[in-house]
């Protein structure tokens, strides 16, 4: 009874208390009231937007973004270990599947993030300047997410505004056409007001130069070709200084992060926590794992892909001018062919387990002696070797594209010269008509971007899905259906929880 009555006692005096008394602020808890007071909030929020892309489960550019992005291609095989994964690579997946439903749950945390920055950037009063830069790369990373939804799910939701009601959550997907224009809007948008260049510790942000190449290859993705010149054209003169890296391989190092060729680049480090599958804390690092998830299992890897022999051979169908084979073959793949050394071991060390006959070799740490160690030395299976979302080659080769598609064929001469002089390939034939040249420009694509996640999605866009995978000897290519896996079927879960999401046509 006494304790009754102490407890009525305390609620009667807490009735007597004015009521400003009792509107306190939790100095324990952050809310959007309290969060944005000046540069430093604007600064992490925009950090923790950039994370997201090497998110290990739904980053694009993180381990399971990379395996779903390359998996689906003519060239790329992953294998039988992880269940989701394996169905993703032999189109035979439902829409349940764990990588695909993390991407796109991914992509969206990140546009969230994005409109957040954008709503509540106001309250840190930073200068008029300032804050238009800062809402610019808010709306480039936006766009970019969108560019990843189009390209991998077709018709998906739009959202420009961070949901305030519960009914806000639920909204019915726009046609890809819409998704599109929102994501050239936002590219526009942010090159618009986003500085030329970044220096130092601004390294790897978005500039002006990351967004109109998005927005230029995402003409050509709708192959408006006019308008896909008229962009890309701006990234091969002043004030931008862009150029192909002498040597290929120096693209996919650690050692020459962000260099001439970078137009945008994911920042990977093994520093921070030790664990990269810990999720947004402080025992999470800053790099991934996917050089371990793709190294043999002869030095520390798990070894769960593996390139095609399509593509080994599509290497080799031309020497270079001192008759040798192309360096982006040495590149990119490891098989056996003499005095061959991988992670300090001779070929013979290795058993391809496939029945291909080569590894991936780019953006592996091959000169280590295994990937259990990480760049600085712990035992942590991360790689340093920041992942290049966008080349100056990818620009050349598009832009290329583009004038071959409008008829300008002597105007695309130069780019795809340029791609094949890096190589030490030899001269173009002249004359070549519009579809010799874009065989060529389709054929360097395949060698340049190899394990770059674009083999698919330039099949899907030219159209040659089912002419590809049915010429190639990757498994599972016989379960691939035109139309239906040319885009992942809207997660399952997002059908369950929102009431306006319908499935995609031919997944129903």
């Amino acid at each position: 009874m006494k304790k009754i009555f102490i407890s009525v006692a305390t609620i009667m005096a807490l009735a007597s208390c004015s009521r400003d008394t009792l509107e306190l602020t939790n100095p324990n808890q952050i809310t959007t009231e309290t969060f944005w007071k000046d540069e430093t909030d604007v600064k992490s929020a925009l950090a923790a937007t950039y994370g997201l892309f090497k998110n290990v489960n739904g980053g694009y550019w993180g381990v399971r973004g990379v395996e779903l992005s390359n998996g689906r291609g003519d060239d790329f095989f992953i294998r039988n270990d992880v269940s989701y994964l394996y169905q993703l690579s032999t189109f035979t997946n439902t829409p349940d599947n764990a990588a695909a439903t993390s991407v796109f749950n991914n992509s969206y945390m990140a546009i969230f993030r994005a409109n957040q920055i954008m709503e509540n950037i106001s309250k840190a009063k930073l200068s008029a300047d300032l804050e238009k830069a800062y809402i610019a790369e808010a709306k480039f990373l936006r766009g970019i997410n969108y560019f990843i939804l189009v390209t991998n799910f077709g018709d998906v939701p739009i959202r420009t505004t961070v949901p305030v009601s519960k009914d806000d959550y639920f909204i019915a997907k726009s046609p890809a056409a819409d998704v599109w224009a929102q994501a050239i809007k936002d590219f526009t948008e942010a090159a618009a007001d986003l500085p030329v260049s970044r220096t130092g510790s601004d390294l790897g942000r978005a500039t002006k130069g990351s967004a109109i190449g998005y927005l230029g290859k995402s003409y050509v993705y709708l192959k408006q070709w006019a308008n896909a010149e008229t962009t890309l054209k701006q990234l091969t003169t002043s004030p931008y200084s862009y150029s192909l890296m002498q040597d290929y391989n120096d693209n996919f190092t650690t050692a020459k992060k962000n260099n001439s060729e970078s137009v945008f680049e994911i920042q990977l480090a093994d520093v921070g926590g030790t664990n990269p599958w810990a999720g947004e804390n402080s025992n999470e690092t800053l790099g991934t794992t996917t050089a371990q998830e793709f190294a043999p299992s002869e030095v520390a890897g798990w070894f769960e892909v593996s390139p095609t022999d399509k593509l080994y051979t599509e290497f080799q169908k031309e020497k270079t001018t001192s008759n040798e084979l192309d360096p982006r073959m040495y590149a990119t793949l490891m098989w056996d062919y003499p005095n061959a050394v991988f992670y300090q071991k001779p070929f013979s060390a290795f058993t391809l387990v496939f029945g291909y006959k080569s590894m991936y070799k780019k953006y592996q740490n091959y000169l280590q002696k295994n990937e259990l160690s990480g760049s600085s030395g712990a035992a942590d299976y991360t790689t340093s070797i920041n992942e290049r979302a966008l080349r100056y080659a990818d620009i050349e080769l598009l832009l290329a594209e583009a004038l071959t598609m409008q008829g300008k064929t002597g105007e695309a001469y130069p780019y795809v010269q340029a791609i094949r002089t890096r190589a030490n390939l030899g001269t173009l034939t002249a004359g070549l008509g519009q579809d010799q040249l874009m065989a060529e420009i389709r054929h360097q694509r395949m060698l340049e971007f190899a394990r770059e996640g674009q083999r698919f999605y330039d099949l899907q866009r030219w159209g040659l899905l089912k002419q590809e995978l049915s010429a190639s000897d990757k498994i599972g290519v016989q379960y691939y259906v035109a139309g239906k896996h040319d885009f992942f079927p809207i997660p399952q879960a997002e059908i369950d929880n929102n009431p306006k999401m319908v499935q995609n046509t031919l997944w129903k």
